[in-house]
């Protein structure tokens, strides 16, 4: 007989799981230059950012592993991601072409969806409103730690071995973590469980799709999550290229991680004292605020701004883009119930996929200049206010209604 695992356990463990989404795309980054020797591409080629974008674009497949979970149980699903991700990884690894890659990146990528997705939904099914978000933060800070480490790990066994042994690691760490999940109990009982049929799927999703306040909240994470896949994609061009400073990728990226993850642990406890609803409103505007001060920064001093002006502001944005995702993730679930699965595959599929395309489009124009993502960070941090903020004026359109 299994013996309950601990709420500690069941933190670090759901930290690791996330983890894979990071460590396959973090590692990688600073393998990224001898990767385009290996492929023969240009210096100033924007291909190698594709690697990332083909992995995000494969979280699609969270709407189905989302509707599966909600029938077959959190764990059924969970055991199908972690093989999907490590052959998908070992195949990336030993890839003869791009396109090869390619494809087998986006296989990776569902692997991630389905393991992500069904950490999220875990979480709905133990923890609700915020306490959720409590328990997120705690998640991400672990998890966070990742983009920290990751760059250095690269490092370290580029100076040793290839690029492909870079690409090898995050399977191998999967194999380690799917064998600590053996431990998990299943979190949705039977009893609760959604049968697979056209009709109870398309009602769940009406039923989904329906809640403004899931959509407010989604959007607000799909946003964010392309500013953020945007950065992370031409993050390595950025430093290495645009402002020829490679030997300085790893620490810069390391100190982003570690700002994310101060943040998002602030969260944490700002959360279970003032509530996910206000603390959220408060980050989104000093995040637009800290954008407006760059896109003026840029268009006075010039494309692109001073490195270290640059990379403070972004350093800082990036912080509370994380520390803003457990709030909108526990908002946007928190309604959902027995439906977590199906919310979570939406919620998942709509900021990876989506977010990730719109990054990609991004990053690619970012060949000589960095104006186009300051424009935005600005642009989607005035989009993502007026969400929170308008939820707010719903707030009080129903209470003055309940009133009358």
């Amino acid at each position: 007989m299994k013996m309950q695992m601990k709420t500690a356990e069941f933190i670090a463990l759901s930290a690791c799981t996330m983890m894979l989404t990071a460590l396959g795309i973090d590692i990688m980054l600073p393998a990224f230059g001898k990767l385009r020797e290996h492929f023969g591409l240009r210096h100033e080629s924007t291909d190698a950012a594709k690697i990332i974008s083909f992995f995000f674009m494969g979280q699609i497949a969270q709407i189905i592993f989302g509707t599966l979970s909600d029938r077959f149980g959190r764990l059924s699903i969970l055991r199908v991601g972690f093989p999907l991700y490590i052959i998908g990884g070992l195949i990336a690894a030993f890839a003869p072409s791009l396109k090869i890659m390619f494809a087998a990146r986006f296989a990776a990528g569902m692997g991630a969806s389905a393991v992500f997705m069904t950490t999220i939904a875990g979480v709905r099914d133990r923890f609700v409103g915020n306490q959720m978000a409590r328990i997120m933060s705690l998640i991400l800070t672990i998890f966070l730690f990742t983009p920290i480490i990751a760059p250095f790990l690269g490092l370290a066994i580029l100076s040793v071995g290839s690029w492909q042994m870079v690409f090898l690691t995050p399977p191998l760490f999967a194999v380690i973590v799917f064998i600590w999940s053996l431990r998990l109990e299943e979190s949705l009982p039977r009893e609760q469980r959604i049968p697979l049929d056209w009709i109870n799927i398309s009602r769940s999703i009406r039923k989904v799709m329906s809640n403004r306040t899931f959509l407010r909240y989604t959007g607000v994470t799909t946003i964010l999550f392309t500013a953020l896949s945007s950065y992370v994609a031409s993050s390595e061009h950025i430093v290495g290229e645009i402002y020829g400073r490679p030997e300085l990728f790893a620490w810069i990226f390391a100190g982003i991680g570690l700002m994310m993850s101060i943040c998002t642990l602030l969260n944490s406890r700002l959360s279970t004292r003032y509530g996910a609803r206000r603390i959220i409103r408060w980050l989104l505007s000093i995040y637009t605020l800290l954008g407006g001060i760059l896109l003026l920064c840029t268009f006075t001093f010039g494309d692109p701004p001073a490195m270290i002006l640059f990379f403070i502001a972004i350093a800082l944005m990036l912080g509370i883009n994380l520390a803003v995702e457990p709030n909108s993730s526990a908002l946007a679930l928190e309604p959902m119930g027995n439906m977590a699965g199906m919310a979570s595959s939406i919620y998942g599929t709509s900021f990876f996929f989506i977010g990730a395309s719109l990054g990609s489009v991004i990053s690619q124009l970012m060949r000589k200049g960095v104006l186009p993502l300051v424009v935005s960070f600005f642009v989607l941090g005035l989009i993502t206010v007026m969400l929170v903020f308008s939820d707010l004026r719903t707030a009080r359109e129903k209470m003055v209604s309940e009133q009358r």
